[in-house]
């Protein structure tokens, strides 16, 4: 007779310690700041958008012309007599004509500028004129067609730049508004920096956070929130006066109108109004430890390098935000910092330096840094980098580097299929406690569907039982406006007046608001055996691609390496060509079907040519259709990759990558290597990829189990994948108390594809309930795709 299933919690056995284990990580992509959780309601308030920022910006951007009854003015945007240096622009309207008014107006961000009944906004613009300083200029608040929701007037006096502020309050609610700025009288008006704000900011901080946004971030309760990227920290000139130099913090201190614009490599405008302060500020508000992360000399993307004898200014920046963050008022920017308002230090623990770095260039560099920050402050947690794959040779470049200059952590990066997460489970089992600890910060399974989810939910539990090694761990992207998207999947997405949680986010809060202090010692017994799907071979098509290039190719062939057979593809030769004068022909060749075996072992040999185009092509192969295939991808991104990957129902795993490139003119010889699941690519006869594809072996449960150690309660996590129920005795062993009382939160009951939306924000979303019982153990039912939380009083 089988023996009953049963969860084993040895609740007197404190394992690791799992510290600052889940955290947030916020980058400005998806319009996540400006237009998202920095408040401010106007977009290029400050006239300063620029086609380096994104191809169609001009300065008047999201402004438009107000003429109104016979008025007529011209607009143009001004540098000579600017506010300040840092930002020139700034609009003239010149007067020509007084009608009923004319001025401008600002079309916010989304369909608008979001207002309601009865709450107050705080507009503020500096402003000078030439002439009629006893005319008013009225500033509203009005619908799409005119309507009048708020208004107020101010008198501009003088010829120089002043500062004018008032509060308006909505007397309706629309989220399509406009903000309009009109004149009467003669000659010219200027304005510059623009601002509008709710006074409802998130703990009605000045220049803060938009409330609904920020509170669900600190509904999560994190215990870190990494900052500021992501590769917007390192994608840039070297320059910090640069429009588009790399992000310096610097550049973020002080009056909003003083800080200069910036081009966001995410394709648009970046105010920097969210700066350096506000981010500590903000972690503060929500409990959480600041990580920044900072560039290390090396932009990846453009290949600017700072020679190793400049350095000292990028190194100074790290010691100098340090003292900023902890110094006593009485050091230069500790002073800096009581001044803006906090003289209290932040407490900062972690500093990150580079961001998903690949290049011998930044790993040459790093070494300065960590020996500068840990001999003036030995206490810092210093982050290293290991690139944003999950294998490798950047991968490896990284983790040698952290571990030869004693990196506290390594910051490691990927975004997988679900079915990767479960095939790799148990990544962290084998990693040693007195290594540099993983910082995973930045992962997610590609989507936001409850199954996404739940696969997120199983590999968490593994994170936690490996807190040896994983110190800490954030799912990113954080954000994301609907109308400004640069990335998805994404844990929270928002418009101008709504936002709502995905389930991958209720997956983080749960695992959250339910770490725990300590690990517990937890075994199962009685589970049904694990699932493991057939180790099926790769094979099926191959194809050739690329993508504004043209490459010849040759000596195509595939052999079988059991019998030596030998198949010739295509006729032995091919070509593909994708430039813009094809395109713009209409000649344009992506992609070449060449064939297909069932063969279980086999080489696959092609010559290749690059002719002309930016990268290099991939070789598909193991197709079955377009979305299960494998990739490798020859001079991938930015001609810098050898990488192989995996699509599973077209979500894309990067199995392993290494740096190399597809040189112009040049003959390359290469070689695909394929033996059951274990792949090997080799370029000129040099062995640069080496990967196994491991299919999901699924767990009858996942499970962990911790200690809050300020309210002795004993948390246990469970989650199944499976399309079964389980029924397990949930056993606390040792436990000092006659009966229990356990809340319970479960997310169960949803369609594997379920997703939260504007229209249903809580389609997916944990359940709660108590129970109490005699004894310490009890049984308990864990539902088909399920994520239960057990939180024992």
């Amino acid at each position: 007779m089988k023996s009953q299933a049963a969860l084993h919690v040895y609740t007197q056995e404190r394992g690791a310690e799992l510290g600052d284990l889940f955290g947030i990580f916020f980058e400005d992509l998806n319009h996540a700041a400006d237009g998202g959780l920095y408040a401010e309601l106007i977009q290029n308030r400050s006239f300063e958008f620029d086609p380096i920022d994104r191809a169609e910006y001009h300065a008047l951007t999201a402004w438009e012309k107000v003429e109104r009854g016979s008025g007529k003015a011209e607009i143009t945007v001004e540098d000579s007599h600017p506010l300040n240096t840092r930002n020139r622009n700034y609009v003239a309207i010149d007067i020509l004509s007084a009608g009923d008014g004319v001025g401008i107006m600002n079309l916010g961000f989304n369909s608008g500028i979001p207002v309601k009944e009865g709450e107050n906004y705080l507009f503020s613009v500096y402003a000078r004129r030439d002439a009629s300083f006893d005319e008013p200029v009225r500033v509203t608040i009005e619908s799409v067609d005119g309507t009048v929701y708020a208004e107020a007037a101010i008198m501009v006096h003088s010829s120089e730049w002043v500062k004018y502020e008032t509060t308006f309050t909505a007397n309706a609610t629309d989220s399509s508004s406009r903000l309009v700025i009109t004149a009467t009288g003669k000659g010219k008006l200027y304005l510059d920096m623009v601002s509008l704000f709710p006074e409802k900011t998130f703990l009605n901080r000045p220049n803060g956070m938009r409330e609904d946004i920020a509170a669900l971030l600190a509904d999560l309760k994190p215990k870190f929130m990494r900052f500021p990227g992501g590769c917007l920290i390192h994608d840039g000139s070297l320059n910090p006066d640069d429009r588009n130099s790399m992000y310096r913090w610097k550049n973020t201190l002080g009056d909003i109108a003083q800080r200069p614009a910036r081009r966001n490599n995410w394709s648009y405008n970046q105010t920097l109004g969210l700066g350096y302060y506000e981010y500590f500020l903000f972690c503060e508000d929500i409990g959480a430890k600041p990580i920044p992360i900072l560039p290390g000399g090396y932009d990846p993307h453009h290949k600017r390098i700072v020679p190793l004898d400049e350095l000292g200014p990028w190194i100074d920046d790290a010691l100098d935000l340090i003292e900023f963050a902890n110094g006593d008022p009485s050091t230069k920017w500790g002073a800096l910092r009581a001044e803006l308002g906090h003289p209290e230090p932040f407490g900062l623990e972690y500093i990150g330096i580079g961001n998903e770095e690949v290049g011998a260039p930044f790993f040459e560099r790093y070494p300065y840094f960590h020996r500068a920050i840990k001999e003036k402050y030995p206490d810092i947690k210093v982050i290293n980098s290991s690139g944003p794959f999950a294998a490798g040779g950047e991968y490896d470049r990284g983790w040698k580097s952290a571990k030869e200059n004693n990196s506290d952590l390594v910051d490691e990066h990927y975004y997988q299929s679900p079915e990767w997460f479960l095939a790799n489970y148990n990544r962290y089992d084998e990693f040693k406690a007195d290594e540099p600890k993983v910082f995973l910060g930045e992962y997610a399974s590609w989507g936001n569907t409850y199954y996404n989810a739940l696969v997120e939910a199983a590999f968490m539990t593994g994170l936690e039982k490996n807190a040896h090694a994983v110190g800490l761990a954030c799912y990113a992207p954080m954000l994301c406006n609907v109308d400004y998207v640069n990335w998805k999947p994404d844990m929270i997405w928002f418009n101008n007046h709504e936002v709502f949680g995905t389930a991958n986010y209720y997956v983080q809060k749960l695992f959250m608001n339910h770490q725990g202090d300590h690990l517990l010692k937890i075994e199962a017994n009685g589970l049904e055996k694990k699932q493991e799907i057939p180790a099926k071979p790769i094979n099926g098509a191959f194809a050739l691609e690329t993508d504004r290039c043209a490459i010849q190719f040759w000596d195509i062939k595939l052999v079988n390496n059991d019998t030596g057979e030998t198949k010739d593809f295509n006729g032995l030769t091919a070509e593909l060509s994708d430039t813009e004068e094809d395109r713009i022909n209409g000649t344009s060749k992506r992609s070449l079907e060449l064939g297909e075996t069932d063969w279980e072992n086999y080489t696959f040999h092609i010559k290749a040519k690059k002719i002309s185009g930016p990268k290099g092509f991939n070789l598909i192969f193991g197709k079955s259709d377009d979305h299960n295939q494998f990739i490798w991808e020859v001079g991938g991104w930015q001609n810098q990759d050898s990488l192989i990957a995996s699509r599973v129902n077209g979500r894309t795993s990067c199995l392993t990558q290494s740096i190399s490139s597809m040189e112009q003119g040049i003959d390359y010889e290469l070689a695909l290597e394929v033996s059951g699941r274990k792949i090997r690519s080799f370029i000129n006869n040099e062995l640069f990829n080496e990967t196994e594809d491991k299919l999901p072996v699924i767990e009858p449960l996942y499970y962990s189990a911790s200690l809050d150690r300020s309210t002795g309660d004993v948390i246990v996590k469970v989650v199944n994948v499976q399309e079964n129920s389980v029924n397990a005795q949930v056993v606390l062993e040792d436990y000092q108390k006659a009966s229990l009382t356990a809340e319970v939160f479960e997310m169960s009951g949803h369609a594997l594809d379920d997703e939260n939306s504007f229209e249903s924000p809580e389609r997916v979303l944990p359940k709660q309930k108590e129970f109490s019982l005699e004894g310490c153990s009890f049984s308990y039912d864990f539902p088909k795709h399920s994520v239960t939380v057990f939180r024992v009083k």
